[in-house]
Parts: structure tokens; C-alpha cells; sequence
């Protein structure tokens, strides 16, 4: 055991001293920058150089200047030059041989007079007293030792001896005042108290007298006295009575000498004890209150005493702050969430917010501690017994609420700390415990915290940059969002969404920022997420009726549902986007998702009048409703692209269009094959119409659709001969006459594609005729004359080769006039 100290002492001096030898060699360099500022004007930064050949060389510490120095001088004549001096080097002989001797005896002095305490204790050769009182004077001892050493000739010159001694002398003290009052019982608390603060004195006198090691040292021996005496000997509370004035003292003498080193040790030596009474004190709930007070007083007097010291790096001043947090948030689940838990927390975090009020520093350390508390609430509060986490919950909002709203304008994170106060204890209490309250009431705190951060969003409007504006309005909508939703029934929440989404785009027109026109889709999407339902049996339905389903008015959703659900939503989207600068920049992804639901919401409405749900009215209206659908996407399409508004959408619209007549009424469920009624009257049935329609939808459109324009019109005449052959129904084989009627319908077409194409120039409609022409030919050659015999092949043959000559005759005599001049193609 006393290898293993010695082993650990080395090791501990030999890290101090190089610190220690920083440290000096630190405060040297900073005395002789002093000195050389003192000599002249601190206001005058820059010399102008006399007029003279040569500039005035700078002023040097050295007689002979280092190279780097000349060059610095070239180039500023006038500055004056602090030449850095080198760091001393590191010798591994000087440190073994001359200085850690002088550490690891003062630090075996210590250990000599505790484990000669112990020894006497273990021993029975001395009672409590005299114990107390040889403890005593051996710390008397060494302090006087470390005078004399200072003024005795053989070792004035090193000041280590006395710093060495003066420093086992104050830990040897500090040890025996805690065995003195906390383990033998010998001195009242109070008079105990007086002779702490009589140490702590003479600490700090020493220190003042011999520097840093004798604070060192004294640092060493105070934190390590408990463990040497036993740390639970005399109760924990007295322990963390020692503790706690023994790091105040230390706090003192960092900030009065402006050891920031020392602080932050003192500190992490703290917090040292904190986790090694926690892992000793697992099962004693009552000790480990104590631990939690000691942490919360721990980290707010390291939080205040670091910036006193002159640390100035931000994150090493919040590091005991949120240290302090980490702690207590350990802590909390083994004090059964109590009251007293919970008060160590918010007490930790008003200091925290105080902190930040005087020095911005702290601010993240303010945000943390509140990140904490939710994450305490949230494990605390879902317990079968939440006992005082809902009281704690209420005065954590006004704990972080309240100066976050009054501060918000001073720096975004006080508004951050707004938000998160106001919001996050209610939030997470309706969440993990929703049977705290009922579902009105929990609506009512709702809006009421949705009014509040509104009003903060409402203070930020005047500077549309600032950074609340933005996340105080989506915060604000979230909560009205959820409050107004616990007055409505579930499949009700499209009616607040929409009303949020609808005061979210005015928000955002008033307003005019940017980021702001982006957020009512959210609450959209939201609706959209809660219509989960209906927007699955319409999926459903357009997969079963592209893989050929009949019937599928049966998957339909029922209407009051579709309504209710998504008409408001879908209709309010489609109507943000008449604005061109709602939804900011998803605007496009805006629009895909609002027309696919709006064009999907519109067919399952418009299946509803006829409700084709067996398969007799399916033979019946089954095609009358499919062109009535495509009708409308190719109206609606060629509307659009004439007008030149929202062309995009046009296109796809026209696509859609184009996609069902071939997909459904051509290839998977085409009337040629499916039984279904097309209408009794030739060239006035719903299968010519409605493929000429569609036909004159894409003629009137720029010459890239004249392709599709003449296959749809080639189509409409072939399904009206069709029609004439067959009549209502078309399905059946083709017979003699109908074959006839396509070639006599086809020639017909070609000839009057080839009279308008020359007529009026236009080469497309003489390319249309010309391909037509050549189809009817071979189709007369290889068809329709297989069938005929006779006279019948005779003037088939005869007529077809009479108007294919006329045909070339004209072709050239027509097209070949008008060659020189420019043709137009429409």
C-alpha cells in the first residue's frame, strides 16, 4: 500500500512540476512585458521614424538581436520589438536528479504524519487528543520548517524546500481539523468552522508568500486527508462540509492570485469525490442528497469563480456548469425523482440562468441545463407514481420561460431557452403522461403556450431576419395545431390543420420573409399523414384498376370520409399555389403532390354519380365514365397550354389523358374485346366522339402533337366504321363489308390529309396522307384482295391503280409549283 502511494505521489509531482514550471516561466515572461511597456506611452503604438539614414534600431533586452528580430525591425523602423524568449528545455537529468526529490519528500512528509496517525490509532498507543494534537503540531512544524528554510543560507536560493514544506504543513492541518471535528468529535462544529477559515488563512497567506507549489500541495494534501482518515468515518455531511469550504478556500486563492489553473483543478477534484461517493453510496439515498447539494453548490461556485481567475476560454468556464448538469441528472433516478432531486436541479438552473444574464458566456451552458431538465421530466413523469415531477414541470416553464421571452431579442438562444421552456415541459408531460390531464384541458395549455411563443414571433416581426421568426411561427403552429386538435374527433384533424395552414400563409404574406412562405405545407402534410386511411383505399383502388379491375367503385373510400379527410386540405393547397411565392423553396414538390391528390380526389368523386359497382352496369357505362375521365384530364390539359398557365401541369395532364385512352380503352380493357356499350347511333356514339374529341384536343395544340392528333383521328373513323358494323356492342369478328369500310374510310382520309397538306402547304398533313396511302395500299393488296375473286378483284384493282396514278399526278403537279416558295406547315 505504501509503494503503491509513493508510486502514485511520484507520478502526481512529476505532472505538477512540469505545470508548476509553465506556469513560472509564464508569469516571468508576463513581468518583463510589463516592464518593458512601462517605459513607454501604452496610447503610442507605433514610433515615426527620425530623419535620418539609418532608422533607430529598436529597443533589444539583448545586446545582440536574433535574426528574426533584425527582420522584424526592417520592416516596422518605429515598432518596438518583444523578443520572446525560448521556453527552457526539458531535462529528464535535472528533473530526476534536482527537483522531484523536493516534491515526493514534501508529499512524504504528508503521508508520514496521516499514516503515523493511523498507526497510532490501529496501535491504541494514543488516544484521540493526543493524537489530534501531534497532528496538529507536525503541521505547525512544517510550516515553521518552510520559514526557516527560507532564511537559512544553504537554502535561501531555492525556494522549492520552503514551498515543498509549506505545503505539507497546510494539508497536514486541513487533515487534522477534519479528524479533530468529524471523527473524534473533539471541537464543536462552530469553533471547527473558525479554525477551518484560520487554515484556509494561513493557506492563503502561505501560497501569497511561496506561490504556486505550496497551493499545489496544499491542494493535494487537503482533497486526499478524508480518504487517509476514512471518508465515512464521521458521516457524510461532514465530509462535504470539509469539502465544500476547502474548495471554497482554493476557489479564493485562484481568484485572488489569477490561478485559473488552480480553480479548474480544485474543480475536477470536486467532481472527483462526487463520482466516488455516488459509487460508495449506490444504496443510501439520504447520503447521496447530500452529494447533490455538494454537486449544485460545486458547479455554480466553479461556474462564477473561472472567469474571475482570467480564464477566458468560453467552453472550460461552462464545462463545471454543465458538469454540474450531467451530474445531477445521474443523480435524480436514484433519489427517486423527489423533491429534493428536483429542487437540486432547478436551483443549479437559476443559478445557471443568472450566470447567463450577467455574461452572454453561459448561455449554452443555460440551454443544456434546460435540454437536461426535459430529459429528466421525460423519464421521470411516466412513472406509475410521478409524485412531485408535474410541480417541478410547472416551475421549470416559468423557470426558463420567463427569461427567455424577456431576454429573446438580446441573443438567439435566450430565444431558443423561450421555446423550450414554454413548450417542452408541457409537450413532454401530454406525451408520456396524457392522463394527467383531460384531453380539453391539455388543449387549452396548448393554445395558451401557443398564444405565448406567437407573441414572441409577433415581437420579431419588425426585423424579418431575426432568427426567432421563424421557429417561434412553426412552434407556435404546432402547439395550436395539437391544442385545437384535442377539441375535434380524430378523423376530424383535416378542419385545424387546414385553419393552421391557412393563418400560417397569411402569417407569411404579412410578413414577407422567405423562410416563412414554406411552413404551411407542414400542417398540409400533417392532414395529409392524419387522412392515412382514405389516401391507402385510394392507392388500392389505382393499382387494382391499372392491373384491369372492373369494378373499382367497391374499393372506393366512402364519401363523407373523402371529404371530411382530404377535400379541405387538397383544396386549401391548391389554392396557396395561386400565390406564386407559397411554399418558398418545396414549392415544386408542392405542386407535385397537390395536383396528384387533387387529380385523385377528383376521380374518386367523379365515380360516384354513376357507381358502376356490378358487372351488367359496368357493360352498360363502363366506357361512357372511362371517356368521360380522360376528357376531362385532355380538356383540362389543353386549357392550361392554351392559356400558357401552369404549363407543366398541362403537359401532364394531356399526358394522363393520352395514358388512359391507350392504356384502358385500346389495349387492357378495350370494347372490341370487353362487352360495353358505346351508344346505338353511327358517328354520335361514345366511342367515335370520344377518340375525335381527343383527336381535335391535340390539333389545336402546336404542331408537336399532330402526330398523336392524326393516329387519335385515324382511330375515331376506324372505330365509327366499326360502330356501324356492329352497332351498341363492338365486340365480334370482322366481316366482308367492315373490312371494305376501313380501307374505303382509310383511302378517304389519306386523300383529304394530301388535299390539305397541298392546299395549304402544310408538309406534315401531305406526310400524314402519304403514309396512310401507302398502309391502304398494301392492306388492299395483301387483304382485302385475298378475298374478292372475279370481276370484284378486277375493279378493285382497276380503281386502286386509276387513283394512285391521280394521286401521283396531282402530288406532283401541286407540291411541285409550290416548291420555290417557303412552306408552311400549318
Amino acid at each position: 500500500m505504501i509503494a503503491l502511494t509513493l508510486l502514485l505521489a511520484l507520478g502526481a509531482a512529476a505532472a505538477f512540476y512540469i505545470v508548476l514550471r509553465r506556469i513560472a516561466f509564464l508569469e516571468e515572461e508576463l513581468r518583463r512585458v510589463e516592464s518593458l511597456i512601462a517605459r513607454h506611452d501604452p496610447e503610442v503604438r507605433e514610433t515615426p521614424a527620425p530623419p535620418s539614414e539609418s532608422p533607430a534600431p529598436p529597443i533589444q533586452e539583448t545586446e545582440s538581436p536574433s535574426p528574426v528580430a533584425e527582420a522584424r525591425a526592417e520592416r516596422a523602423p518605429g515598432r518596438i520589438e518583444i523578443e520572446p524568449r525560448p521556453l527552457p528545455e526539458f531535462s529528464f537529468e535535472a528533473l530526476i536528479g534536482g527537483r522531484l526529490p523536493i516534491w515526493i519528500g514534501g508529499a512524504a512528509l504528508v503521508l508520514a504524519g496521516f499514516f503515523l496517525v493511523r498507526y497510532s490509532i490501529e496501535s491504541g498507543l494514543l488516544g484521540p487528543g493526543t493524537r489530534t494534537v501531534l497532528a496538529a503540531l507536525f503541521g505547525v512544524a512544517l510550516i515553521l520548517g518552510s520559514e526557516i528554510t527560507r532564511r537559512l543560507p544553504a537554502t535561501a536560493d531555492d525556494p522549492r524546500v520552503a514551498q515543498a514544506l509549506a505545503g505539507a504543513g497546510i494539508a497536514s492541518l486541513y487533515g487534522t481539523l477534519y479528524m479533530a471535528a468529524a471523527l473524534y468529535h473533539l471541537i464543536a462544529p462552530l469553533p471547527a468552522f473558525l479554525l477551518v477559515l484560520l487554515v484556509t488563512g494561513g493557506a492563503l497567506a502561505l501560497a501569497l508568500r511561496h506561490g504556486p507549489p505550496t497551493a499545489a500541495m496544499a491542494l493535494i494534501g487537503g482533497f486526499a486527508a478524508p480518504l487517509v482518515a476514512g471518508f465515512d468515518a464521521a458521516g457524510i455531511g461532514a465530509l462535504l462540509v470539509y469539502l465544500a469550504l476547502f474548495t471554497a478556500a482554493l476557489f479564493g486563492l485562484a481568484i485572488h492570485r489569477g490561478w485559473a489553473w488552480l480553480a479548474l483543478t480544485a474543480c475536477v477534484a470536486g467532481f472527483a469525490w462526487i463520482n466516488f461517493l455516488i459509487a460508495m453510496l449506490a444504496a443510501r439515498a439520504g447520503d447521496l442528497s447530500a452529494v447533490g447539494a455538494f454537486t449544485m453548490l460545486l458547479a455554480v461556485g466553479a461556474s462564477a469563480a473561472l472567469p474571475a481567475t482570467g480564464a477566458g476560454n468560453r467552453w472550460l468556464r461552462l464545462a463545471p456548469l454543465v458538469a454540474g448538469c450531467l451530474q445531477l441528472a445521474v443523480l435524480a433516478p436514484a433519489l427517486d425523482f423527489s423533491w429534493l432531486a428536483w429542487g437540486f436541479y432547478l436551483s443549479l438552473a437559476g443559478a445557471a440562468l443568472f450566470l447567463a444574464w450577467r455574461d452572454g458566456a453561459y448561455l449554452p451552458g443555460a440551454l443544456a441545463a434546460c435540454v437536461l431538465l426535459l430529459v429528466l421530466e421525460m423519464l421521470a413523469i411516466g412513472l406509475p407514481a410521478p409524485g412531485f415531477t408535474p410541480i417541478a414541470a410547472i416551475l421549470a416553464t416559468a423557470l426558463f420561460a420567463m427569461p427567455g421571452h424577456a431576454l429573446a431579442r438580446r441573443h438567439p438562444l435566450w430565444g431558443g431557452i423561450a421555446l423550450l421552456g414554454t413548450a417542452g415541459p408541457l409537450l413532454i408531460a401530454h406525451l408520456r403522461a396524457p392522463g394527467l390531464l383531460s384531453a380539453m384541458q391539455w388543449g387549452w395549455l396548448e393554445l395558451a403556450a401557443a398564444g405565448t411563443v406567437f407573441a414572441l414571433a409577433w415581437r420579431s416581426r419588425a426585423d424579418s431576419e431575426h432568427s426567432m421568426l421563424v421557429p417561434a411561427t412553426a412552434l407556435a403552429a404546432f402547439l395550436a395545431g395539437l391544442g385545437l386538435g384535442q377539441f375535434v374527433p380524430g378523423d376530424w384533424l383535416a378542419l385545424p390543420l387546414s385553419c393552421i395552414a391557412a393563418a400560417l400563409a397569411w402569417w407569411a404574406r404579412k410578413i414577407r420573409t422567405p423562410l416563412l412562405y414554406a411552413l404551411p405545407a407542414y400542417p398540409l402534410a400533417a392532414a395529409l399523414i392524419a387522412a392515412a386511411l382514405p389516401l391507402g383505399a385510394l392507392s388500392e383502388l389505382i393499382l387494382a384498376s391499372l392491373s384491369g379491375e372492373r369494378l373499382t367503385y367497391t374499393l372506393l373510400p366512402a364519401l363523407p370520409e373523402l371529404l371530411r379527410e382530404l377535400a379541405l386540405p387538397v383544396a386549401l393547397g391548391a389554392a396557396l399555389l395561386l400565390d406564386p411565392a407559397q411554399f418558398g423553396r418545396i414549392r415544386r414538390v408542392a405542386v407535385l403532390f397537390a395536383t396528384a391528390l387533387g387529380v385523385l380526389l377528383l376521380y374518386a368523386l367523379a365515380k360516384q354519380p354513376l357507381a358502376i359497382a356490378t358487372l351488367p352496369r359496368f357493360e352498360a357505362l363502363g366506357f361512357i365514365e372511362r371517356a368521360l375521365l380522360s376528357q376531362a384530364c385532355l380538356a383540362a390539359g389543353w386549357m392550361l397550354v392554351r392559356r400558357a398557365r401552369a404549363v407543366t401541369l398541362g403537359h401532364v395532364l394531356l399526358a394522363l389523358g393520352l395514358f388512359r385512352i391507350l392504356w384502358f380503352d385500346l389495349l387492357l380493357l378495350t370494347p372490341l374485346v370487353e362487352p360495353q356499350a358505346v351508344g346505338p347511333l353511327p358517328l354520335l356514339n361514345a366511342a367515335a366522339l370520344h377518340l375525335g374529341l381527343a383527336s381535335f384536343w391535340l390539333w389545336t395544340l402546336p404542331p408537336r402533337w399532330r402526330p398523336g392528333a392524326a393516329l387519335l383521328t385515324l382511330l375515331a373513323l376506324l372505330a365509327a366504321v366499326r360502330q356501324a358494323a356492329h352497332g351498341n356492342l363492338l365486340t365480334g369478328p370482322i366481316g366482308t363489308a367492315e373490312n371494305g369500310g376501313y380501307s374505303a374510310a382509310m383511302l378517304a382520309l389519306a386523300l383529304f390529309w394530301l388535299w390539305r397538306g397541298i392546299a395549304t402547304g402544310a408538309r406534315d398533313l401531305r406526310v400524314f396522307g402519304l403514309a396512310l396511302l401507302t398502309g391502304v395500299t398494301f392492306k388492299v393488296f395483301l387483304i382485302d384482295a385475298a378475298a374478292l375473286d372475279g370481276l370484284l378483284r378486277i375493279l378493285s384493282f382497276l380503281g386502286l391503280g386509276l387513283a394512285l396514278i391521280g394521286i401521283g399526278w396531282a402530288y406532283g403537279r401541286f407540291v411541285g409549283k409550290g416548291a420555290a416558295a417557303p412552306e408552311r406547315l400549318n
